[in-house]
């Protein structure tokens, strides 16, 4: 990792070259991404490399002031994507940067890929949202764990026993019904996520499988990250793997 942005870095910047990796997991809230992060970090300490896992709202800065701004579900879209915006700068340069300056692996559980959808969804331009972002850091690899909505909508009731309010767009006003308005929104994002998908390199994977299933294809695509530029240039020779089994492949361009 050269330490490339999508724009102007952040101040203070180091100059060297970033030694560790930063591979970031995207997917809707359901896909499974943080099921796949864990078992990701967990092979990759095994392989015998430094982990550290982030997210959004991990940031000990504002945290704690975007889940209670959320709670009144009063927050408007702006102040909510410069919480966001917030809370991933100050990882960027307390978490993310000194783990890769210190040769550790940084798997992000979604990256601004998600914020920048959320933030489009709800009325934002795409060019607004790139550069908003623009500091960030482009990651080795982005891997995008793609789910049908009625999976979503399965795994979530699974697990929550209903449907959240801000990942159901339900501020957005899309519909009364919150199994309608889930559809509604997740079909806004999903549209955002297409266009991102060809310049920002996703590399999608068919999560509507079993996580070891996914977690096989996964690997597969994280494990060239790793190997020596020796054993590189042999596997380059050799007769190409069999390929990943993906939902579909990146068709769209930016608008």
């Amino acid at each position: 990792m050269t330490g490339n942005t999508y724009g102007t870095p952040l101040p203070g910047m180091p100059k060297h070259r970033l030694t560790g990796r930063l591979i970031v997991v995207e997917g809707a809230d359901g896909s499974g991404r943080t099921t796949e992060v864990g078992m990701l970090k967990e092979w990759l300490e095994v392989q015998g490399h430094a982990v550290v896992d982030t997210g959004l709202r991990r940031s000990t800065l504002v945290s704690e002031q975007i889940d209670q701004a959320k709670q009144g579900h009063t927050l408007a879209p702006t102040t909510m994507a410069l919480f966001y915006a917030v809370d991933f700068a100050d990882q960027l340069e307390n978490k993310i940067i000194p783990a890769m300056s210190a040769g550790s692996t940084v798997l992000a559980d979604r990256y601004i890929y998600t914020l920048m959808a959320r933030a489009i969804a709800r009325g934002a331009s795409r060019e607004w949202a790139q550069e908003l972002y623009q500091f960030a850091l482009v990651p080795d690899l982005v891997v995008f764990l793609e789910a049908r909505t009625d999976i979503l909508l399965h795994r979530a009731i699974m697990k929550y026993g209903s449907l959240d309010y801000w990942e159901s767009g339900m501020d957005l006003s899309l519909s009364p019904d919150r199994f309608d308005s889930f559809f509604l929104y997740q079909d806004r994002l999903r549209k955002e996520f297409e266009w991102m998908a060809k310049p920002y390199g996703f590399h999608f994977i068919d999560a509507n499988r079993h996580p070891d299933t996914v977690h096989s294809d996964v690997k597969r695509i994280v494990a060239p990250l790793y190997l020596k530029p020796s054993d590189r240039a042999s596997r380059g020779r050799k007769a190409a793997a069999a390929p990943v089994p993906t939902s579909r492949a990146p068709s769209t361009a930016p608008a």
